[in-house]
Order: C-alpha cells, then sequence, then structure tokens
C-alpha cells in the first residue's frame, strides 16, 4: 500500500490576480448575473401572469425554460462574483461535487427541454389542426418527468465518472 493523501479543497486562481481587476470582475459579474436572473424573472412572471399565455404548451416550455436558465445562472456564478472579492480564493471537495452535479443536471433539462420546444414547434407545424389533441397537458407533463429524469440520470453518471478520477493532494498554500 502506498501512502495516499485525500483532496479537501480546490484552489482557484481566479482571473486575475490583481486587486484592481479583481474588483473590475466583480462589478462586471455581478451586473451580468443580475440582468441574467432578472430578465428571466421577468419572462417568467409575464408567462404566469397572462391569462392568454399560460394555457399554451408553447409558453410553458418557455416560462420553464427560463426558470431553468435562472437556476443555472446560481450556481456557480454567485460563488466566483464573492471569490473575486476575496485574495484566498477555494472550494470544499463536496462543494465542488455539489456544484458539477447541479450544472450537469440542470443543463441536462435543459437540453430536453429544448427538445420538447422542437417537438411543439414541429407539431403546431406540420400538424396544426391536430396541435390541441397531441399536445395537451398530460404529454407536457410527461415531457418535463422525462427532462427532469435525464438531467438526474445525466448527473449521477457524470459525479460517478469524475470521483473516479485521481486527484492530487493535498494542496494547501503556505
Amino acid at each position: 500500500m502506498q501512502n495516499q493523501s485525500f483532496v479537501t479543497e480546490f484552489i482557484f486562481l481566479g482571473l486575475s490576480q490583481n486587486p484592481e481587476v479583481q474588483k473590475i470582475v466583480f462589478i462586471v459579474f455581478l451586473f451580468v448575473y443580475i440582468a441574467t436572473v432578472g430578465g428571466n424573472m421577468i419572462i417568467v412572471v409575464t408567462i404566469v401572469c397572462s391569462p392568454a399565455l399560460v394555457d399554451c404548451p408553447m409558453y410553458f416550455f418557455l416560462a420553464f425554460l427560463s426558470l431553468l436558465d435562472a437556476f443555472f445562472s446560481s450556481v456557480i456564478t454567485p460563488k466566483m462574483v464573492v471569490d473575486s472579492l476575496y485574495e484566498k480564493k477555494t472550494i470544499s471537495f463536496e462543494g465542488c461535487m455539489m456544484q458539477l452535479f447541479a450544472e450537469h443536471f440542470l443543463a441536462a433539462v435543459e437540453v430536453i427541454v429544448l427538445t420538447a420546444m422542437a417537438y411543439d414547434r414541429y407539431v403546431a407545424i406540420c400538424k396544426p389542426l391536430h396541435y390541441s389533441s397531441i399536445m395537451n397537458w398530460k404529454v407536457c407533463g410527461t415531457l418535463m418527468g422525462i427532462a427532469w429524469t435525464g438531467g438526474f440520470l445525466h448527473s449521477i453518471i457524470q459525479i460517478i465518472f469524475t470521483l473516479q478520477l485521481p486527484f492530487c493532494g493535498p494542496n494547501v498554500i503556505d
């Protein structure tokens, strides 16, 4: 048996070591994050509050996609924004794995929702007279269930493969 050490945290180098550049990075990424989340929430609220839009499958998928984008932006960006103000930028191994899981989960769900939206538009264009009978709420719910299940399976597989990787350690900074 050889002596092994386990990684407990990862050290980020950041985008720059210059404190002035880090402040600019903080301001830019904070602004972009707020605009992204705010814009997506405006889309969701508009669709949910509009009686004409809330009953249409296309807008149901669009609202769900906007909500996913807001969540997706909230997985890594807040940590990066906060870390741009600190000299020591670290993340625990567990925190890193949680971010990895969330990113893969939300990205996979988003891809499957985009596929469902493409199917919805296909039915609307190619079978307009049968659209309301084909794209009923049971089908929309089934497509959302497939999206959540597919995203979960994809992210679990990614985490299992990632945990098999050898990480060098320990990475202690003096």
